[in-house]
Parts: structure tokens; sequence; C-alpha cells
């Protein structure tokens, strides 16, 4: 029997989404007032969908358990039809294993900072529905959340960490953890910013969780803008549109009511789309400022250009003349999470995905900086490892950013963007050497970046060994491992070793702070949720 969903579940998920932000604003930095407004403005939003009867402003009490109740006899209107078809498309994922360090003592990647795994896995567990483990990026689930790095110092664009520690699930191996720390800025530090705004209105984007919720979105990020930002506005469907061209940042009014007239209809015709997109980001162009494309789209592009290659080469060389790529993707059912991952990367810029109103302000308002600006380029990761000291070595996630090591000193190899505030997070899991000399360095971390505006990279080297091995994994280390273990489950990975929901539960629960973090108490509930449907 196929499942079934209330007509009315968009008042579970405003409510939802409209608790989280006040869970957001008291716990992240947000504003109190302007969380609870939200909390008004979602809950008469739904109101007004469902037919309700609850007045706008009330108090409302529920549930995630009751919310998930809720959804149980929901009926697609129309005569003869049932809940339309899954097309969703993931690339698929093959587990890095472990390499010798004797035979292949390299290992190398790009810097990845999306996040858009997580909250595609957050969606699902919370409806609970099955989580496609192609979906799951373990380096974007554990990329997801703050870390206690240090600030670099100087002129230096992030602070490299780098800790050792007793591997949780597997007896006698150990892991490594990589941490890169971006600095924070206030918005009124940020640069201008020359920002287009490209947006799909096809008729695949109808659905409340797609174009509604990118109109919300939108409006958040319109809210914070500067006068001295410029704000163009193109859709694309059968055909392209530009809506609003080079507009001021004090333009607020005119920006916000172009985006409350946006309608769904027709088919995809992104490529168009994106072409009109750069050229109105180098009509606009800011030397020194933030210049780029924010993309918010299912992914679906079923019209002109669709391929991968011809995609790709459109973006990469936007890239090199100083204009980045930020992909928003929106909705269930189609999504083309392929798609908006590559044209991220390729792009130097991020991916995230928007499941609620929420994470539309996390990403951005919180994360604003590392959202739009970006303070490196083209950043790799190599990590060389002592064959005396490690015999085998695995990289936990990063396989759709795996790079040959003749690539690390190749500056025409494309890396990650990392963005103000932004961390990266990588971990290793290690099997020691016996007998080894443990004094001498266990490996060594390498990296290259380059300025934002910048062709030629810069090199940093950071050795480690015993000095950096812990007795204890401290907190922030411990719940980086219990997401890898996580991703590792939903995975259905053979590397998980002892791994299981409870074991990271009871891990996780005797953190100190866990409670403070509200996203990560709130990955404590999926945890919850996931141990009972086993």
């Amino acid at each position: 029997m196929k499942r079934r969903r209330k007509k009315n579940y968009l008042l579970t998920d405003i409510l939802l989404a409209a608790a989280a932000v006040i869970l957001t604003g008291c716990g992240a930095g947000g504003s109190g007032k302007q969380a609870m407004a939200t909390m008004e403005a979602g809950q008469a939003y739904a109101t007004e969908a469902a037919g309700s009867e609850v007045p706008a402003g009330e108090g409302i009490s529920w549930s995630y358990e009751e919310a998930a109740a809720a959804e149980d006899d929901f009926v697609w209107e129309g005569v003869g039809m049932s809940e339309p078809p899954n097309t969703e498309r993931y690339r698929e994922i093959v587990e890095n294993a472990f390499l010798s360090a004797e035979n292949e003592p390299i290992s190398t990647f790009g810097a990845d900072v999306d996040t858009a795994s997580y909250a595609n896995i957050r969606k699902r567990i919370l409806r609970g529905e099955k989580v496609n483990p192609n979906s799951v990026r373990i380096e974007e689930m554990i990329n997801y959340f703050s870390y206690d790095y240090p600030e670099p110092e100087g002129d230096a664009p992030f602070s490299v960490t780098t800790e050792i520690g007793d591997c949780p699930w597997q007896e006698g191996h150990q892991l490594l953890r990589i941490g890169l720390q971006a600095p924070k800025l206030d918005n009124d530090a940020l640069p201008p910013s020359n920002l287009v705004f490209l947006l799909d209105v096809s008729g695949s984007m109808k659905s409340e969780d797609k174009l509604p919720l990118v109109k919300r979105a939108f409006l958040l990020l319109t809210e914070n803008l500067k006068p001295e930002d410029r704000i163009s506005i193109v859709t694309y469907a059968s055909s392209d549109q530009i809506l609003l061209e080079g507009a001021s940042g004090r333009d607020m009014l005119n920006i916000m009511s172009t985006i409350e007239s946006l309608e769904a209809f027709g088919s995809t015709n992104g490529s168009a789309g994106i072409l009109t997109a750069y050229e109105l980001a180098e009509k606009y162009f800011i030397p020194g400022g933030n210049n780029r494309v924010i993309l918010a789209t299912d992914g679906d592009f079923n019209v002109g250009m669709s391929s991968e290659r011809e995609l790709f080469h459109l973006i990469e060389n936007q890239r090199e003349k100083g204009v980045f790529l930020s992909v928003m993707g929106f909705g269930m059912g189609n999504i083309k999470d392929d798609n908006m991952e590559v044209l991220a990367d390729s792009g130097n810029g991020n991916y995230a995905y928007i499941d609620d109103i929420a994470e539309a302000r996390k990403v951005l308002i919180e994360e604003m900086g590392g959202t739009l600006f970006t303070v490196a380029k083209d950043v790799k990761i190599q990590v060389e490892f002592n064959p005396a000291i490690i015999k085998e070595y695995r990289l936990i996630g990063y396989e759709n950013r795996l790079m040959a090591a003749r690539d690390f000193d190749d500056d025409q190899k494309d890396g990650g963007e990392l963005g103000a505030g932004h961390r990266v997070t990588a971990l290793y899991e290690l099997v020691p050497e016996s007998g080894g000399d443990f004094d001498d360095p266990w490996l060594t971390v390498r990296l290259r970046y380059k300025a934002p505006d910048g062709e030629e990279s810069t090199l940093l080297e950071y050795p480690a060994g015993q000095e950096q091995v812990q007795t204890e994994l401290s907190a922030d280390f411990s719940f980086v491992a219990g997401v890898a273990q996580t991703g590792m489950l939903l995975r259905g990975s053979e590397y998980s070793g002892t791994s299981t929901y409870q074991d990271v539960i009871t891990r996780l629960k005797a953190l100190p702070g866990i409670t403070e973090d509200p996203y990560k108490e709130e990955f404590l509930y999926l945890l919850s949720k996931l141990n009972r449907s086993r």
C-alpha cells in the first residue's frame, strides 16, 4: 500500500519550522523578537493554508511525535491520482576503503563546506521516510555543525587543528581529526555584494516546500541587505526572464514585491537562466566585492543545455572571472541532488538544502558571511602518512572530492571554497603499525589555497604525532565521531564496526554543553527517532 500524507501537512511543517526558528534565535545568536515574529507569521500562514480556525499569534502546543502521527491520511487531489513517482537523483557513493600507508602514503582531497546532505536527511527522518544511502555524504553531515576551533591569527585565512584519539567503533584503531576555521566576520564588516537571485519558477516548483519556501527564504535575505549591495532577479521556466536589474539594497520594497509576485509554471530551461544570470553578474561586477549568483531550484534541468559537461564548462569559466555560484536546493520527490552538488563545486560555491524556514535563516542570515563571502578558494588538503607508524588509513567521506596526489601542486586544478566563518572537518580512521616508534611524526597535513582573487596558491604544512594524541576524545571530537557513525549506519557501511544508534546516543548525551546548541540537540532527537525505528 502506498504511503498517504495528510492534506494539511503544511500546518505541521510550518509550526515545526517556526519553533525551530525560535530555538535558533535563542540558542544561536538570533533575535528573540524576530524569532517570535516568525512564529506568529508561520501560524498565520499555516492557518490560511490549512483552513484552520486557530487564530494567528495564539500559542500552539506541538510535539514531533504528534506531527509525525498527523501525516497519515493524505491522498493527492484529482481523479485516480496517487502519490507522484519519485524521480530524485543522487550521485552513487562508493565508500573510501582502507589504503596501505606503505603503498599509498598520500591522501588528497578538495575542501567541502556543503551542508545539503544533512538537511535533506533530517527532513526524511522527521517524516519517517527511508533515507537513500547515496544521499548520505558524511562530510556534509559533519560540516553542518559548529566546533570550538581557534580563530586564525595574522593574515592567515583559516586556522588548522589536528587531533588523534581512540576510534569509538573499532578497538585498536585511531581517529585523526583535521579542522579548518575561517575568520568570523560581522555582517557590517563584509564587503558590498553584487547578487543575482536565479530562481526556478518551473511547474515542478509549485509545491509548498519549493517556490513558496524559496520566496520566504529570499525575503529573509533581502531584509539583511546593505544600501551599497546590488540585486538582480532572474527567473527561468520555459524561458528566462529578468525581473529586476542592479537594484540598490536600499530599494527593499521593490525587491521584496518582486519576490512576492513569483508564480510557478512551464518546463525547466535552466541553462538559459544561468547564462542570463551571469551576464547580469558581470554587468554589475563590484571589484573587491562579493559577486555571486544564488541559484534556488529542485535541480530539474530538462530543457536546453542539460549535460553535466556543458554546465560545468559554463560555470567554471565564470568562476575564473570572479563570479561564484551558491546553490540552494528545495523540495522532495524530484530533487536532482547530483546536478546541484556538481554545479556548486564547479562554481567555487556551496550547496545547501533548505527544508524549512529555520534552515533558510541559518544559511542566509546566521551564516551569511560563509554563504556569500569567500576568504580562500581552491582549498586542497593532503595528508602524508608515515608507514613506520600508520599501517592503513581510511578517509571518512569526501568521496566526491578526492583528487590525485599530483593535482595538489597543480594550480589549474580546482579545490574548494572557504567562506567567512566556515569550518571544514575531516576524519581519518587509522590502523597503527605494531612496534613503531611513536615518538616520530605520524603524518604531515599540507594545505594549499588561493586568495579570492589570486592565481597562485600558498602552501601550509603541519606535522602531527604523539603530541596530538588525546587520552580521551574532546567533546567536539566525540561529537564529530558520533555524526560519522550515524552516517555510516544510515549507509549500511561495512566500516561501521560496533556502531549502534544507542551507543552514539549514550556517548553524546554525556557531552557537556550539547543541549546548549539547538542544532546538536536536534541531532540527538534525530538519533532517538532512528533508534526507535530500527
